[in-house]
């Protein structure tokens, strides 16, 4: 059975940040709960995670607040834009019916609430920057804001984006917090964007990793984290390549793997939800 390699990296000191876990609960765990609420962090620490991730927006008056989507539509009883709402308006919406009614009421959180309560379920959290085009520069303040507000009151952070700007507003305001750059595609001058934006983790599409570009990226000292995987046999390759972590939204079907326990698979009856089919959505 092959399990992640998780030495610490080696990459020089001002990419230092936090070791992330093999598994991290992607919008915390997506698969049995309505994806980036608080429900579904708590949800992902029952399941035995000591990483989440999330997304996060702005708000029409500038809070961040967790949602995937620019739109509301997907995940609440609401419509329209995120940014063209105040925080007060979204938080009226039900983010929880769409996805089973006993998570009726639940609401989306803003980020401040997501950690404070990644705080009290001692999880490290992995903050990805959403935006609308004009806004990347301002949610990475805002998130650069925020954190630093709550310094000495929360868990191990990793701020990431495919945002270049928004990467740039957290090297500019908090240099100190440890960040990623996601790519779909990894490009060849991947390693020239990591070191500009000082970012010492790679994440990158799954599907489209191949050996030897994984090899390069761990050779260089960097963490590769892999977006979203929810099948055992495919993170069992994953991590035989290299890989070192991977988000999922099953993490009870993909933590076995990274102990190097024999996979678990839920019957089509007792899966939380058809993964394939709804994969596009929860990338």
């Amino acid at each position: 059975m092959i399990v992640p390699h998780i030495d610490r990296p080696t990459f020089l000191s001002q990419f230092s940040g936090p070791l992330l876990a093999p598994v991290i609960g992607h919008r915390g765990a997506a698969g049995h709960a309505p994806e980036n609420t608080l429900i579904s962090l708590r949800r992902a620490k029952e399941l035995g995670c000591s990483w989440i991730e999330f997304d996060v927006r702005l708000t029409a008056d500038g809070v961040p607040v967790l949602c995937h989507d620019s739109r509301l539509d997907r995940t609440t009883d609401g419509k329209g834009l995120v940014s063209g709402q105040t925080v007060a308006a979204i938080q009226k919406h039900d983010a929880g019916s769409w996805f089973d009614p006993a998570f009726a009421n639940e609401r989306a959180p803003t980020l401040e609430e997501a950690l404070l309560v990644a705080a009290e379920l001692d999880l490290g959290t992995n903050i990805e920057l959403k935006a609308d085009r004009g806004q990347q520069y301002q949610i990475g303040a805002a998130v650069a804001a925020t954190l630093d507000r709550l310094q000495g009151r929360i868990s191990a952070v990793l701020v990431s984006s495919f945002h270049l700007s928004g990467l740039n507003a957290v090297d500019k305001l908090a240099p100190h917090l440890p960040r990623g750059i996601l790519f779909r595609v990894i490009p060849r001058n991947w390693s020239d964007i990591a070191s500009r934006f000082r970012c010492g983790v790679i994440g990158a599409d799954h599907r489209r990793l191949r050996p030897r570009r994984i090899a390069e990226i761990r050779g260089a000292g960097y963490q590769l984290a892999a977006y979203t995987v929810n099948d055992p046999q495919r993170v069992q390759a994953l991590f035989s390549w290299g890989v070192t972590s991977v988000f999922t939204d099953v993490p009870d079907i993909i933590l076995p793997v990274s102990r190097g326990q024999p996979p678990v698979w839920h019957s089509a009856a007792d899966a939380p939800f058809p993964i394939e089919s709804r994969q596009g959505a929860m990338q």
